[in-house]
């Protein structure tokens, strides 16, 4: 029998299969509200920004719907035409810290080596975007096109193509999903205005001040798509089960406790 490859499993597909297997087995059942999205972090032990990747994921499949203020219910897979993608997705968080520490070097260094060709390439990329409605496609463009514009300034082909190639997994059904719920006109205009503090520290050659904004900005971002879309204060599933997973909130408070006490008696040695 041939070895098959060994596939390491991203985070948040565990946790979409683990809530899967449980809709499956009815443990939530059709119609059924799911835990909040702070209370399965505290029953997997992982941190919210993977529960959403994951809530986010069996959403695209037609498994789940995510009522903004509402909930998390589990749905009928047949009323729903989407299925999940034959590949595995990287999860939107993923991406938004990969470019957050890729960009930010990138702009520090763009400050240092930016022309007036480069800089009036960033520029013409900002008054395209706040020219645009947002979402749509021409702000996609010209959003990509701004990022694309500062890793051009170093001069490397390589750079060039990874930034556009990671701005590109916004296209992927997850971070379309995710954006759905929390991109507007007035985050488009906060955006626009990170964009503009990033391009400021590069026409003032600041690197550390380029790589502050850049990161702040991509920073900023996470936390925009880690807003509540669900309510805090749900009620158990309706199906009157508990899932097996649960775990006691008591017990992972704790131990940050007892490890400060800890460390607290180090620093007094």
């Amino acid at each position: 029998m041939p070895l098959e490859a060994v596939e390491a499993r991203r985070l948040y597909r565990q946790v979409a299969d683990q809530l899967r297997s449980l809709i499956d087995s009815g443990e939530y059942a059709v119609g059924s509200r799911l835990p909040t999205e702070r209370e399965l972090a505290e029953q997997l032990r992982i941190s919210r920004p993977t529960v959403r990747e994951a809530l986010i994921a069996l959403e695209v499949e037609g498994r789940l719907r995510i009522r903004v203020g509402s909930g998390i219910y589990v749905i009928e897979p047949a009323a729903v035409a989407a299925t999940a993608p034959a590949s595995v997705i990287e999860g939107p968080f993923e991406l938004l810290r990969a470019r957050e520490f890729l960009e930010s070097a990138i702009a520090e260094e763009a400050a240092r080596v930016a022309t007036k060709d480069d800089v009036a390439r960033i520029d013409a990329s900002l008054v395209a975007m706040g020219n645009v409605e947002h979402p749509g496609e021409a702000s996609m463009v010209h959003d990509r096109a701004f990022h694309v514009a500062i890793a051009g300034s170093l001069g490397n082909a390589v750079l060039v193509r990874v930034v556009g190639e990671l701005f590109d997994q916004r296209l992927n059904p997850y971070f379309a999903q995710l954006a759905h719920y929390f991109e507007s006109p007035g985050t488009w205009r906060t955006a626009l205005d990170e964009h503009r503090a990033v391009r400021d520290a590069i026409t003032a050659h600041d690197p550390e001040a380029a790589r502050d904004a850049m990161r702040d900005h991509l920073a900023r971002s996470q936390e925009r798509f880690a807003q509540n879309f669900g309510a805090e204060k749900a009620a158990a599933p309706s199906s009157g089960r508990t899932a097996r997973s649960t775990a006691k909130p008591s017990k992972p408070e704790r131990a940050p406790k007892k490890k400060r006490a800890e460390s607290s008696s180090a620093r007094q040695r």
